[in-house]
């Protein structure tokens, strides 16, 4: 059996087409990091962040298959891609990235529990020691209702696709809500390192609320 890959079982979350769309979120759990600043600092926040998501990840995939924690109904799976929300405190697309605020998460499958995350930071501790494993958190994210849209190119060029979903929620008798925990959200389907700028994939994703 291949193994679960949720781009591919929740292709209407993962892989939506570039026409903005509605679609109603389900309340999945993820590992995540809260930070603040530039994402593109060298050495910054934001790369320890991402740094640490992906070896809590690969932890428990691993720690899964050896049975290093109980998971009865443990699965082969692949790491889902890394997602983030983002905001400032003037909700400014266009705001200095220094000022910017996110939380980075990978959704974990259901079958991982507080145990198995528990196991990962440990592991982390262990063989990352440079890894402030205090960072992480496992939580789960209701996000519900919103438009989201697949942006192809550089992240700097994101305002006209956001620009074009916003003339979407204004057709459709929709408008923004970013109340409690729902921002803008934004889920990476390409390697950045390994993708030109004008070929990376990026899910938008933005909350709204009947008009």
């Amino acid at each position: 059996m291949p193994p679960l890959d949720y781009k591919k079982q929740d292709r209407r979350l993962y892989l939506p087409s570039a026409v903005p769309a509605v679609v109603d979120v389900p309340e999945m759990q993820f590992f995540m990091v809260d930070g603040t600043g530039n994402p593109n600092a060298p050495d910054g926040e934001y790369s320890h962040a991402l740094e640490l998501l992906y070896t809590l990840s690969y932890a428990v995939r691993m720690g899964g298959k050896k049975g290093a924690f109980p998971a009865p109904d443990y699965l082969e799976y692949v790491v889902p891609p890394l997602e983030g929300l983002w905001w400032n405190s003037g909700q400014n697309p266009s705001a200095n990235k220094n000022t910017f605020r996110w939380t980075s998460m990978i959704r974990q499958p259901g079958f991982i529990t507080a145990e198995a995350f528990e196991y990962a930071r440990m592991n982390a501790m262990k063989k990352k020691p440079h890894l402030n494993v205090e960072m992480a958190r496992m939580a789960s994210f209701a996000e519900g209702f919103c438009v989201q849209c697949l942006h192809t190119g550089s992240y700097d060029d994101e305002p006209a696709t956001l620009a074009r979903m916003h003339v979407f929620m204004e057709q459709s008798g929709l408008r923004p809500d970013t109340s409690g925990v729902r921002t803008h959200h934004e889920i990476y389907l390409s390697a950045p390192r390994k993708t030109p700028a004008e070929r990376l994939k990026t899910v938008l994703r933005l909350p709204v609320l009947k008009a």
